[in-house]
């Protein structure tokens, strides 16, 4: 079984967010699929299987963390594609089933990978007590992302606080089902980019993502609506950084991105 490292979201190596991606005959028991994740201890591993012709989707996928399954990734769905592409498996869009329903990746000729996921539904709260302490900052706003992403999404004051974060994780494990989204709006935007982001998801075993597709189907809407535009480009401002395009479509937002093969070897077990 052919196992790859892919780093999504990037067009170097070593940059943006790896992922582990194998593809499968078909699923095995789930504490197979775990034990992998585990071992590849990358934030997601991704497993495919293609599915019987005629259905409403071509490719079976599932995204293990290195502790649990996760019902929605976004970078390693990329780096599924990606692969997919790379290797001839499947040319054109491909639809693949997940516990967050039908998703489409669509990868063009140029190596440009566009994903079409749900919209998160974006829901105002009040900021919850301890979270500006746990992350270090005071907070502008704060956003239930709904049930797929399961982040508390809080708007800061600057780029410069996003990029200056030290925040406490183990605090933060009390404030969402997955974890925390901090994000500002761009101090410069003919840099490149029209917000920026991180994201940190202790209890899913990963106390800061690298580039965090499902995160952005939250930060789309809420910086178009911010913004005026439905197409933006967000910078999420970790140590390996990467690039992620948005566009929203109503209750869709299509995630752009490229990706990069960096490891490819065979599983012995």
């Amino acid at each position: 079984m052919r196992i790859r490292i892919v780093d999504a979201f990037t067009d170097r190596p070593f940059t943006g967010n790896p992922a582990g991606v194998m593809l499968l005959d078909a699923f095995p028991e789930d504490s197979w699929l775990q034990n992998v994740a585990l071992e590849v201890n990358h934030a997601e591993t991704a497993f495919a299987h293609p599915l019987p012709e005629g259905g409403e989707a071509d490719w079976a996928l599932r995204w293990f963390t290195p502790v649990t399954e996760v019902a929605m990734c976004g970078h390693a769905t990329l780096a599924t594609a990606h692969v997919l592409h790379t290797t001839g498996a499947r040319q054109g869009p491909v639809r693949f089933a997940t516990r967050s329903g039908v998703l489409v990746a669509e990868s063009a000729e140029d190596g440009s990978v566009t994903l079409d996921f749900p919209t998160a539904p974006l829901t105002a709260v009040d900021v919850p007590e301890g979270v500006a302490e746990a992350l270090g900052a005071p907070v502008v706003a704060a956003f239930d992302t709904g049930p797929y992403v399961g982040d508390l999404l809080v708007e800061l004051a600057d780029e410069r606080t996003v990029r200056a974060l030290r925040p406490d994780h183990k605090a933060l494990t009390t404030h969402s089902e997955r974890g925390v989204i901090a994000t500002a709006r761009a101090e410069d935007p003919a840099a490149g980019y029209d917000f920026v982001s991180r994201c940190f998801f202790p209890n899913v075993g990963i106390d800061e993502d690298a580039v965090t597709g499902s995160a952005h189907t939250a930060l789309a809407p809420h910086w178009s609506q911010c913004l005026g535009r439905v197409v933006l480009t967000g910078l999420q401002a970790s140590p390996r950084s990467g690039l992620v395009r948005t566009e929203v479509r109503g209750d869709r937002t299509l995630l752009g991105g490229r990706a990069v093969t960096v490891v490819e070897g065979e599983l012995l077990v």
